[in-house]
């Protein structure tokens, strides 16, 4: 009886909480997509790393029904193949054409390869997409791993270094021809509000002397804001913008590294449930900072629920910024 009733309140406090939360993250919500014009993306093309789960595919989701031609590159083909056939499910029984026919406004959905963690596939997924794409409207570097155990990708890189940084940093350099002759096209960064715990340490950027992969995932966040103020120093009378991001505390598969005890997960449950945004909710800011025209010609910011906030003075550095860019143009061979 004792642990049905504390199960019975655990419940309760969990809807009571849930309800509560509605009202903070809901608004954001209704404030882009209420009313919005279906036809806001037609004719552009959009490029979303990571877009087959969590922010990235509810992301695409949002930037279909606005009428944007979509390309999905994510590692893993064939699980991007679903998520695009279950995307196209999605808009036809809401009542919109599916992606890629002729009817009504609904943009088309593309899926290609793209293995953040091996500089091989960055340099050929963006060869075929020089080949293949007359133009990219927008790049939204979404994809990322988050604390996961010490691991290196293909190129020896520390993995969340290697991926949410060195892989979207090469990625964007090697399509900033693409963007700049499409222009006015825009670059999103997402990066997170934990870049707050992070420091870049030049003498050990791989973290081979030392370990720690909650520092090590809020460095790679510091760097994503530090790569976004840079480049857009560099894009200054391009008609190119990039700005950076925040999403909040989301419910995805992102922490899939953190163990968390069997006899806490229903308590987590119910905490997640009640304060975290769901994947649609923290897609908002990505949403709005590749759509709105409020947002034209803005470049170099940071935002979070799609208002513009300050940095720490870390982030801001503008000699680690640059520092930080032309080592990064070494690791991933841009420069010899």
């Amino acid at each position: 009886m004792a642990v049905a009733t504390v199960a019975a309140l655990l419940a309760a406090l969990g809807g009571a909480l849930w309800l509560a939360a509605r009202r903070f993250v809901g608004p954001t919500v209704q404030r882009l997509h209420g009313g919005g014009n279906s036809s806001l993306m037609h004719g552009k093309t959009v490029l979303i790393t990571g877009a087959n789960s969590g922010l990235g595919r509810a992301t695409a989701a949002e930037l279909l029904r606005l009428g944007a031609r979509v390309i999905m590159g994510c590692r893993d083909r064939a699980r991007a193949e679903e998520a695009a056939g279950q995307l196209r499910r999605e808009l036809r029984e809401a009542g919109g054409p599916e992606p890629g026919s002729d009817a009504g406004e609904a943009g088309e959905l593309v899926v290609k390869e793209l293995d953040l963690a091996s500089l091989r596939s960055v340099r050929a997924f963006c060869q075929e997409m020089l080949q293949e794409e007359p133009r990219l409207d927008v790049l939204i570097n979404n994809a990322g791993i988050f604390q996961c155990p010490y691991m290196k990708t293909e190129d020896g890189f520390e993995m969340q270094f290697g991926v949410n940084h060195l892989g979207h940093f090469l990625l964007t350099n090697l399509l900033l021809g693409l963007l700049k002759s499409s222009a006015p096209s825009r670059i999103v960064v997402v990066s997170s509000k934990l870049y707050k715990y992070g420091d870049i340490n030049f003498e050990d950027l791989n973290s081979e002397q030392s370990y720690n992969k909650s520092f090590c995932y809020s460095r790679s966040k510091l760097a994503n804001i530090l790569f976004t103020r840079e480049l857009a120093r560099r894009l200054e009378g391009t008609n190119v913008t990039v700005n950076v991001l925040h999403p909040g505390i989301v419910r995805t598969n992102l922490g899939r590294h953190i163990h968390i005890p069997l006899l806490v997960k229903p308590l987590f449950n119910l905490v997640s449930w009640a304060f975290f945004k769901s994947p649609v909710e923290g897609a908002q800011t990505s949403v709005y900072l590749a759509s709105s025209p409020e947002v034209e010609g803005v470049s170099g910011k940071y935002f979070g629920d799609c208002k513009e906030e300050e940095l720490l003075p870390k982030a801001m550095d503008e000699s680690v910024a640059r520092k930080l860019w032309d080592i990064s143009e070494v690791m991933v061979g841009l420069l010899k």
